[in-house]
């Protein structure tokens, strides 16, 4: 019994003394401490500064001068002169062409139309230009998908331009052309080395409206003809009024003579307000039929053109370089 005892007094000794023999019991070391987050710990990246945001322009839109920056007025422009439902890279060639045309006539010296102003609403002098709330009218339920969509072509090229020799081109466009763009020199006399005639590749399956017919009786067809040629004698049948009709390849009409008058196929578009001067002329008893093929007077890019190459896989960046023979894309300041 007493050696019973004896032992559980040894127990009790070793499990309660014999630590502080060998001293303080050793303590789990404490826990790493979390890695630094060095990305938190940087100041935040400081805002891209956007080109267009920090360029004021003063428009004259709807009949009032009015203060906005380069790129409120493009979102405009854009909204009114392409198809929002085109293709994104086709937008975005559209921006940069119309930021362009901008920028060369604020080079140039500005508008005397409008010497108080950098650009109009005036297709006639400048670009089209359409609200946010306009547009909305427009595209019913697509207006806020169709607005991001612009909004993205023109804060993705921000502050891009298209350039010859350092300086912004005169960046024209229009709707549709006949398998090939006019070459400047063409439609208004003079040569520019970047306005080329290019192959395009729209066509009447791609373009709504591509071809058209203008039909006139002979009797109105003769006042139209004679106030803008009271030189021109337009007398016996109408199918005599036309001669010398001088064409291009592609259908578009260089040169002819009306009633003894030398005028251009360009000429007689604005005459008569035909879609574009790549027409032909027939009669039929009493009436004269003009059928005409794509829209607008064909020089520079052809947006339709635009819209098939991006939906082939072709960059805005090569899309305008096609249309603007021997330009490149690039960023323009203004002094």
């Amino acid at each position: 019994m007493g050696k019973y005892i004896g032992f559980s007094f040894l127990l009790i000794f070793l499990l309660f003394f014999l630590p502080f023999l060998w001293g303080e019991p050793a303590k789990s070391p404490p826990p790493d401490p979390p890695a630094t987050d060095e990305s938190a710990a940087q100041p935040p990246p400081e805002p891209q500064v956007r080109l267009d945001a920090g360029s004021t322009l003063n428009v004259l839109a709807g009949g009032q001068l009015q203060a906005m920056d380069m790129e409120t007025y493009l979102l405009g422009v854009v909204r009114a002169e392409m198809p929002a439902s085109f293709e994104l890279e086709a937008l975005k060639a559209q921006a940069v062409a119309a930021r362009t045309y901008t920028l060369h006539k604020i080079c140039g010296g500005g508008s005397s139309n409008h010497p108080e102003a950098d650009a109009c609403d005036d297709i006639s002098c400048c670009q089209a230009f359409r609200t946010r709330e306009e547009a909305a009218q427009l595209w019913g339920e697509n207006a806020q998908a169709y607005e991001e969509k612009i909004r993205l072509a023109v804060t993705e090229t921000d502050g891009e331009c298209i350039l010859y020799e350092g300086r912004p081109v005169l960046a024209v466009f229009h709707s549709s052309s006949s398998g090939a763009t006019q070459d400047a020199s063409a439609v208004w006399s003079s040569s520019v080395p970047y306005l080329q005639s290019v192959q395009t590749p729209e066509s009447g399956e791609t373009v709504p409206n591509y071809h058209t017919t203008a039909q006139f009786s002979a009797a109105e067809l003769k006042n139209r003809l004679q106030e803008a040629l009271p030189e021109a004698k337009l007398d016996g049948r109408a199918s005599n009024w036309f001669t010398n009709i001088r064409q291009q390849p592609n259908g578009t009409v260089t040169s002819l003579s009306v009633g003894g008058v030398a005028v251009s196929g360009t000429q007689l578009r604005g005459i008569l307000d035909l879609r574009s001067a790549c027409f032909t002329i027939s009669f039929d008893g009493d009436a004269v039929l003009f059928s005409v093929t794509g829209y607008g007077h064909g020089v520079g890019m052809s947006q339709y053109g635009a819209n098939v190459l991006a939906a082939g896989g072709m960059s805005y960046r090569d899309i305008l370089a096609w249309y603007y023979t021997g330009t490149a894309v690039g960023t323009y300041q203004r002094t």
